[in-house]
């Protein structure tokens, strides 16, 4: 009974201790990293990348489960859920101004469908890739800070 006990605590300790050591690996970001509190603003779409200066952008409130921004030319503003890097954002309710520029208008709408079909993200310093069940990039943002 001695030998079988020796036999299974030896790799149950070595599993403890390599899991130990791969948890300390890694980006140096915690997977429950918030993404709460600055403000994000859209750098990509999908593969492209958007110009500087543009005004889309969010903003994520722990305290109420609210998401708001500017999708480029509208206000927008609706809920979130998030748990560790799974993230849902709830139905988004937009002002219905025009854009006047037919391009922002365009980018404004693919951003809005993009933070829709969001289901987690990735977290880099300074940078928020949102992606879709597929895994796939959506949108990637940068952090302006507050």
């Amino acid at each position: 009974m001695r030998s079988f006990a020796r036999h299974i605590a030896l790799p149950v300790l070595a599993t403890a201790a390599l899991l130990t050591t791969l948890t300390g690996c890694g980006s140096g970001i915690s997977l429950d990293e918030p993404i709460e509190g600055p403000v994000w603003r859209l750098a990509q779409l999908g593969d492209e990348p958007i110009a500087p200066g543009g005004d889309a952008q969010i903003q994520f409130d722990r305290s109420s489960g609210r998401v708001s921004g500017s999708g480029g030319c509208n206000r927008v503003s609706g809920t979130f859920t998030r748990s560790g890097i799974t993230l849902k954002i709830g139905q988004l309710a937009s002002t219905r101004m025009a854009c006047a520029d037919p391009v922002r208008g365009a980018n404004e709408a693919q951003f809005l469908s993009a933070l829709q079909s969001t289901t987690s993200y990735s977290l880099a310093p300074g940078r928020l890739a949102l992606l879709d069940a597929g895994g796939r990039t959506v949108a990637t943002l940068s952090s302006t800070g507050r």
